[in-house]
């Protein structure tokens, strides 16, 4: 049975409900599919927007055959769409968090790990696939933090990125902290018990130790007693926020916010017994042609003819007239003006705006051409000017990644991260037009 909220969606399962409609377009879930099928793992990272900073070559000459072919192994049965979906991400707006290096798989010393791009440049939200080894000459000057991150890991939780493990979600999700901090004492090399950091909070940190009498008991999990001295504290393994949280898909699917049909298929799969409802589609719905129009006390129609937003109930000559006194300065039609409203305003389109914030370029020009036809010339306004900036967004993240931003990562400027969200404006930051 769905949640009732009493004062309105919750801004956090509002901010999900969003994400998941939006950040990882069913083409790219159905592309990567495709490519993952054949075997096409570098074309299945193109197609969920990850750069690829690896060469097998090069890790064969350096690490061996062994390590070069358990890193092939792990790249093809990798879910870039999949990984995108579980990646953490950071309100008000759901973006992937930025700055931010999670390790996947650790082979030994090396580990395959995925990257986040700073604020700075994280127009078209992309990531970045990467080997990282402690102490290998890897910089990476142009990162503010190229080390994997303990708390975001997901070497632990193998069922966020590898389809083939997605089934593992629900138990995963039903686990406990001593479950889980087993499994993280045991992946660090530490035995099955001892004391680990959980994090409570936006600051919060809690040391807990994992106890059981003897190994026929199941262990739990007690506060540390005696406090540790910080230094202490600070080289303890921390419980990785993937085993702390709830999954924002099993809120959502109790909240009644979203279906089976608008979630991963993986995903949904692995939560088909938690709710009880019919799948919906996730395709994004296009404007309805004809649009209907109050126009000098009747109901006109507004339709795409030609490839071209037209008002098809006024005949040619009169809306040359009628363009030319609104191009004077003149109110024009009421037809008229509810299409230059489209073509100007990007308040007539939220879906355009939540896809372009998100990196979906195909799906927000397919919105556009959806509303204001094929053969469209986009105005001047505020809707062109999203549409450029938003373009010229891919620029600065090329620069990012060729390392020509001249902006050291410990010396980025706070104010130059993204804007917040202007809930009365609707005003947004300018993203990249990226595919």
């Amino acid at each position: 049975m769905a949640l009732h909220f009493v004062n309105g969606i919750p801004a956090r399962l509002s901010m999900w409900q969003r994400v998941r409609a939006y950040a990882v377009p069913p083409s790219m879930i159905e592309t990567c599919a495709a490519r993952r099928a054949v075997g096409d793992w570098a074309g299945a990272c193109a197609a969920a927007r990850v750069d690829v900073d690896l060469d097998l070559s090069a890790v064969r000459r350096r690490h061996g055959t062994l390590l070069a072919r358990r890193v092939r192994a792990d790249l093809r049965r990798l879910s870039p769409d999949l990984l995108r979906w579980h990646l953490p991400r950071v309100a008000p707006d759901g973006l992937l968090r930025p700055g931010l290096t999670v390790r996947l798989v650790r082979y030994g010393s090396v580990q395959l790990v995925v990257r986040t791009p700073p604020a700075r440049a994280d127009a078209g939200q992309r990531l970045s696939l990467a080997l990282w080894e402690p102490g290998a000459g890897q910089p990476l000057p142009h990162h503010p933090h190229p080390h994997p991150e303990r708390r975001f890991r997901l070497d632990l939780h193998r069922h966020l990125w590898d389809a083939d493990h997605g089934h593992e979600l629900a138990a995963r999700a039903a686990a406990d902290w001593a479950t889980e901090g087993e499994l993280l004492l045991r992946a660090d090399g530490l035995g099955p018990r001892g004391l680990f950091v959980v994090r409570t909070g936006a600051r919060g940190r809690t040391v807990v130790e994992l106890v059981a009498p003897d190994d026929s008991h199941v262990p739990v999990c007690r506060p540390v007693r005696a406090p540790l001295a910080p230094q202490e504290a600070a080289a303890l393994p921390v419980l990785p926020e993937a085993a702390v949280r709830v999954p924002p898909d099993l809120e959502l699917l109790r909240a009644g916010l979203v279906t089976g049909g608008g979630l991963h298929p993986v995903v949904a799969a692995a939560l088909a017994g938690h709710a009880d409802h019919p799948a919906r589609d996730r395709s994004g719905a296009q404007a309805a042609d004809p649009h209907r129009v109050p126009c000098r006390g009747e109901v006109h129609r507004i339709a795409l003819r030609g490839g071209v937003l037209t008002a098809v109930d006024h005949p040619p000559d009169q809306l040359r007239r009628e363009e030319l006194l609104m191009a004077l300065g003149g109110p024009g039609l009421p037809c008229l003006r509810a299409i230059d409203a489209v073509h100007r305003s990007p308040e007539a389109l939220p879906a355009v705006r939540e896809r372009l914030l998100h990196g979906d370029a195909v799906g927000a020009l397919a919105v556009v051409e959806g509303l204001l036809g094929p053969g469209a010339v986009l105005r001047d306004g505020p809707l062109k000017e999203e549409l450029e900036s938003a373009a010229a967004g891919r620029v600065g993240h090329g620069l990012f990644r060729a390392r020509l931003d001249d902006v050291p990562a410990h010396h980025a400027d706070p104010s130059a991260r993204r804007g917040k969200l202007d809930r009365r404006t609707r005003t947004r930051p300018r993203v990249a037009l990226t595919v």
